[in-house]
């Protein structure tokens, strides 16, 4: 059996490292709070800006809301930043993202100084995108594991129609003919991957389903969110705070699968 190097632990590590809160970040539009609000306020509907930020002697010190203006000075309607709201500039993404599940923006400072912020849009860019991306695959990397140790004799096929199967059978004749190294398992897609745990009820069960209903609705809307995702389509419409329940759902099922093999489960 192929021993499968790529870990969670190894997914944060780079996700930490190469993509953090910085990555979606907009510099924080901001004006002197000795300003008038009606100017300000033209130019937030101009700009489609909800939030800006207020100054106080050159510094950041706190934000305004659009709805919240009317007349006065933008001192007269001043939010002080408060530390839930506020990360650091190099916050792993997937802390952004809880936060965002709780507030619709929050703001980033590096030494302590805001200059940023983050809304629920800037989930559409790259550095988000590939974070799911990235998580979608290893999870359907550790599925395949999962399949090649409970099934090490292949076993796994009679719980795929013959048609997926077919299909299966066809890539690894294709693969051979350009004489790439390959098995039948290798040739599996994420959808009969799926099917093959959740037909199983070993694998079921230690990944916390209790029925294998819920393991294919769940499958399901990962496989939908990986080809939105491939097909650069839009992540958030209709599916807020869904996509985020989503990502901390496969990220829980993505441990589960690490830790399966370790007390050498199989099949009855």
């Amino acid at each position: 059996m192929k021993h499968l190097k790529s870990s969670l632990r190894d997914l944060r590590h780079i996700f930490e490292r190469s993509l953090v809160a910085r990555d979606l970040a907009e510099p924080l539009a901001s004006f002197d709070a000795n300003q008038s609000s009606e100017p300000v306020k033209t130019f937030m509907l101009r700009e489609d800006y909800d939030v800006v930020g207020v100054r106080r002697d050159g510094l950041l010190t706190g934000y305004i809301e659009r709805s919240a203006l009317s007349s006065g000075l933008l001192g007269d309607h001043l939010l002080h930043f408060t530390e839930p709201l506020v990360l650091p500039e190099m916050a792993p993404i997937v802390l952004v993202l809880k936060h965002l599940t709780e507030s619709s923006r929050v703001f980033l400072a590096s030494k302590d100084h805001v200059w940023g912020i983050i809304t629920r849009g800037d989930l559409q860019k790259a550095a988000f995108r590939m974070c799911l991306f990235g998580l979608i695959s290893l999870l359907e990397m550790q599925l395949l594991r999962m399949i090649r140790h409970a099934y090490p004799d292949g076993a796994w096929r009679s719980l795929l129609s013959p048609g997926r199967l077919e299909a299966a059978e066809k890539i690894l004749e294709d693969r051979r003919g350009r004489n790439e190294g390959t098995d039948l398992a290798d040739c599996l897609q994420f959808e009969d991957k799926a099917t093959v745990v959740a037909k199983s009820e070993p694998l079921c069960s230690h990944l916390g389903f209790d029925s294998r209903t819920k393991a294919e609705a769940l499958f399901k809307d990962v496989k939908t969110l990986r080809d939105d995702l491939a097909h650069a389509q839009d992540i958030l419409a209709g599916r807020w705070p869904g996509v985020a329940e989503l990502a901390g759902r496969a990220e829980n099922l993505l441990e589960r699968c690490e830790s399966f093999g370790l007390s050498d489960e199989k099949p009855a």
